[in-house]
């Protein structure tokens, strides 16, 4: 039985629970790059980054959920970080002097939000580095054709994604809900990452970009992800034709070197960012080092740097 979309949705929200669950490109035993973040804005030491007497409270900011310790960790980075902005004064100078970096308001937020959900310090400042460095954006090419919202939209998700990965089928409802749901404000854009042990996933790459071409690009990728098991080129074929395709057209695109290329440019995009699986999201150039329950809160945030 073909499963629906709200099947697909609800089977998501019991994958998602588990991500950072991912399909993983190798499984090596080399130790995790290491942590510190070239550029990153932390002062290192456990007062003020200015020297300054500490901040213990900022307008705007609501630690009210938080425990006496985690309030003392919180107290401890938002007086240690650095501006986002990069200017020489704490996250918590630069709010309380109502600086006039409009993202260190949303920075001690985000800071509230990893302590609240748990993370120890050293984890937090690890997110915070990442997210803010100098270093670590990148420039992610954008095909309009596979772009999912207001190509003007300010906050830019771009998935890398494999269609044989179950957690990539799982992810794909909560994208869109998220795209929905933040209309003119969010964009998502789609990226092929074809794993080397999914044999279909570039087959059905290819689909999706003939599709692209008959103006149905995300309607492929809907029922390649809901179809993931059936993505031999006769299943294909049959899903081109319930989409109304033109079908010549699509045989010919299916099998041109054209196609072919800008699934393997994708790819190779991926490569040069070190991607290890699928998926793999970038928000506004920068990769989410976090669950992907987190992706909302953390694009809410993003709205606001």
């Amino acid at each position: 039985m073909l499963l629906s979309r709200s099947h697909i949705a609800a089977l998501a929200l019991l994958c998602i629970a588990s991500m950072g669950a991912s399909c993983d490109r190798a499984r090596t035993n080399e130790p995790a790059a290491s942590a510190a973040t070239e550029g990153a804005p932390t002062s290192g030491g456990s007062r003020s980054a200015n020297g300054a007497e500490r901040v213990e409270k900022l307008d705007g900011v609501d630690i009210s959920q938080l425990t006496d310790h985690e309030v003392e960790t919180w107290q401890g980075l938002v007086n240690e970080q650095l501006s986002p902005c990069g200017d020489p004064m704490s996250v918590a100078r630069c709010v309380d002097q109502k600086h006039s970096c409009r993202a260190c308001l949303p920075a001690a937020k985000y800071l509230t939000r990893l302590v609240l959900e748990g993370y120890d310090k050293a984890t937090i400042e690890q997110h915070y580095g990442r997210r803010f460095s100098k270093t670590g954006k990148l420039d992610l090419k954008i095909d309009a054709a596979k772009v999912l919202g207001s190509p003007m939209a300010p906050v830019t998700i771009v998935e890398f994604s494999d269609f044989q990965c179950p957690h990539c089928a799982a992810a794909n409802p909560e994208l869109h809900r998220i795209v929905s749901e933040n209309e003119g404000r969010v964009k998502l854009v789609f990226k092929h990452y074809p794993l080397p042990s999914h044999t279909r996933a570039e087959p059905a790459a290819r689909a999706a970009e003939a599709a692209a071409r008959q103006g149905k690009f995300w309607q492929m990728v809907d029922v390649l992800f809901t179809r993931q098991r059936a993505l031999e080129d006769a299943d294909l074929e049959t899903y081109a034709e319930q989409l109304g395709l033109e079908m010549d057209r699509f045989r010919a695109d299916y099998a041109s070197e054209e196609v072919a290329k800008a699934v393997a440019a994708d790819r190779v995009e991926g490569e040069a960012a070190n991607i290890e699986g699928t998926p793999t999201l970038y928000v506004n150039g920068r990769k989410l080092e976090e669950p992907f329950k987190a992706l909302p809160a953390y694009i809410a945030e993003e709205k606001d740097f």
